[in-house]
């Protein structure tokens, strides 16, 4: 099943160092996260996401680059994950490797359609609702959006955009895959303990939705 958590992790709004951090989540018992480090340079992104790679080596965590496909064949990472201003999925996965997963950001019907009709191994789909971690984010697409996809495509679908641990149970009912969690998780009081209610949610939500 695919993972029902998706953390992302954003080097700016995290206090703790960012590998001790991550070991917190992968703990409490989260397998995919997203680095994510837009204003950092190639080289930090390089280092930062090496040293995730290393503590997270053999075992059940799946680390996923934003944008760049390059940087997580160098250090093998577990997937990639592209914009619509990225990189085309095709071309992402030859560079990356066939063994790495590619994800893929959709706002609306064409896009998810197209989406649809490439090797993606996951479509995200967003921002469900308000969100405040992007400079320029697209128009809120809701849970009806939501439910829509999940009629149109069979690939696993991850909601981003706004989810707090108040609504991550409707997101999953709508056909949810996973959510990916950006604030709500990296500024909870315990993080780690944030991650165990989303992953309790997903649980409950996922079985009930089956």
């Amino acid at each position: 099943m695919f993972p029902a958590l998706y953390a992302i992790l954003d080097p700016t709004l995290i206090k703790d160092p960012l590998v001790e951090f991550a070991a917190q989540l992968s703990e409490a018992g989260v397998e995919l996260m997203q680095l994510r480090d837009k204003r950092a340079s190639a080289r930090k992104i390089y280092a930062e996401s090496r040293a995730l790679a290393e503590r997270f080596a053999g075992s059940g965590v799946r680390l996923i680059l934003n944008d760049r496909p390059d940087i997580a064949a160098m250090i093998g990472a577990g997937g990639v994950h592209v914009g619509q201003e990225d990189l085309p999925v095709e071309a992402a996965r030859a560079i990356c490797g066939s063994g790495c997963w590619v994800g893929v950001s959709t706002h609306n019907l064409a896009q998810l359609r197209e989406a649809n009709q490439t090797s993606a191994d996951y479509i995200a789909v967003g921002p469900i609702f308000p969100t405040a971690t992007k400079e320029n984010p697209d128009p809120v697409v809701g849970l009806d959006f939501l439910r829509f996809a999940r009629e149109e495509t069979r690939k696993p679908l991850v909601a981003i955009g706004g989810i707090t641990i108040q609504s991550a149970a409707d997101v999953f009912r709508a056909g949810a895959d996973s959510v990916a969690v950006v604030r709500d998780l990296l500024e909870a009081p315990s993080p780690s303990g944030r991650a165990r209610e989303y992953l309790a949610i997903a649980d409950r939500s996922r079985s009930g939705r089956a």
